[in-house]
């Protein structure tokens, strides 16, 4: 069975976005290191989804990197994994979704993700997302978090985990310290 992955970046403080909705800019300790973890990461995925909002901010900037000529290697082969990665956004606002691979789910959230699982395939992963991954989180649907975490605090933002209304046991099965300070974490769901 396919694994649902949620993988993200937070400060120490526990927060994914900054207080005026920023993600993963400024304040993410992002360097070759903590990139060479999130290839490593998101080569065990095949298929991405995203909410409405995180699926925009992608789409709006992913396929314009090919043709960037300021743009880095490791952008240049980030554009080309999520290009041709299977891409399922979940939005009940949408009425399309237009980017190479994707595709819309307006209802039926947990059995669609349950179907997902089922299939056969890599993981799947919630790049980004956090709203959507707090209602995951809320249906017991992610089975690994994968939480890089910087040295850094921010003070105020949208924390990583919002809205849960039982515990949920996590087992400790990976952690790596990285020279800019930041630690990736890799936590599974016990169920």
């Amino acid at each position: 069975m396919r694994k649902l992955v949620l993988f993200l970046h937070a400060s120490l403080d526990s927060f994914v976005e900054g207080p005026n909705g920023e993600m993963d800019i400024g304040w993410v300790s992002y360097n070759a290191e903590l990139e060479k973890h999130a290839k490593e990461i998101l080569s065990t995925a095949d298929t991405v989804i995203w909410g409405r909002g995180t699926y925009q901010m992608m789409h709006n900037y992913w396929p314009s990197v090919p043709s960037n000529p300021s743009a880095s290697q490791h952008e240049r082969n980030h554009a080309e994994w999520i290009e041709k990665t299977s891409k399922i956004v979940f939005s009940t606002t949408l009425e399309k979704v237009e980017w190479n691979n994707s595709r819309l789910v307006k209802e039926d959230v947990e059995e669609e993700i349950k179907n997902l699982k089922q299939q056969p395939g890599k993981d799947i992963v919630i790049l980004g997302s956090p709203r959507f991954a707090h209602y995951l989180m809320q249906l017991d649907l992610i089975d690994e978090y994968k939480i890089t975490v910087s040295p850094v605090l921010i003070g105020s933002g949208l924390p990583l985990f919002q809205g849960l209304k039982e515990k949920i046991n996590l087992k400790l099965i990976e952690n790596k310290t990285f020279d800019s300070g930041a630690i990736g974490l890799v936590y599974r769901t016990v169920r």
